[in-house]
């Protein structure tokens, strides 16, 4: 009987292990591209945005165990994420470089003078991203992932109107930054 006890416990010990890889691979691969893009914008290569991300999947591993269902599981893996960009940051000491020579490109396979203007477009909005205090650039980087002001004010702690000033102001310096170079 003792056996039986055992080997039952162990399949339900394996049986909810597996659920919770299952879990956890379907948060972060359902935000894969989205957390690539964050990190990026805290790192200056791509070797190192790699090595963020890995911290931040660690993070969500430790983390996600102790996830009460207070806000949704993807403000859950942002707040995370978020708060393991900055301590990427404060560990480095580095400032974010203002090109980005090493963001992973597309293949620039056969171009059409449109792609190639809608490129330097690209890399003068990250250029201008990167520009921005890093109060600003967290809730301009977060809003382009597509999150709502509430999702926004529970990842980087603070109000919805504070989200809004943060957003404005942001805004308003991008097209200051845009101009300077158009």
């Amino acid at each position: 009987m003792a056996v039986d006890s055992i080997s039952t416990h162990l399949n339900v010990d394996a049986t909810s292990r597996a659920a919770f890889e299952d879990r956890f691979r379907t948060l972060l691969e359902g935000d894969a591209p989205a957390l690539a893009r964050l990190a990026a914008s805290y790192t200056r290569s791509a070797s190192d945005r790699d090595d963020l991300l890995q911290d931040i999947a660690m993070a969500v591993w430790k983390a996600l165990p102790r996830f009460r269902g207070e806000c949704s599981e993807r403000t859950f893996l942002f707040r995370i994420a978020q708060n393991r960009c900055l301590a990427h940051l404060s560990k480095r000491r580095i400032t974010v470089p203002l090109d980005d020579e090493d963001i992973d490109r597309e293949d620039p396979a056969p171009t059409t003078e449109h792609q190639i203007s809608l490129e330097q477009e690209r890399h003068r909005l990250v250029a201008a991203v990167r520009r921005l205090p890093l109060i600003y650039r967290q809730a301009i980087t977060l809003s382009l992932e597509g999150l709502s002001y509430k999702e926004l004010a529970e990842v980087l702690g603070i109000s919805e109107s504070n989200v809004g000033v943060r957003l404005n102001r942001a805004r308003t310096l991008l097209k200051t930054f845009l101009e300077e170079h158009s």
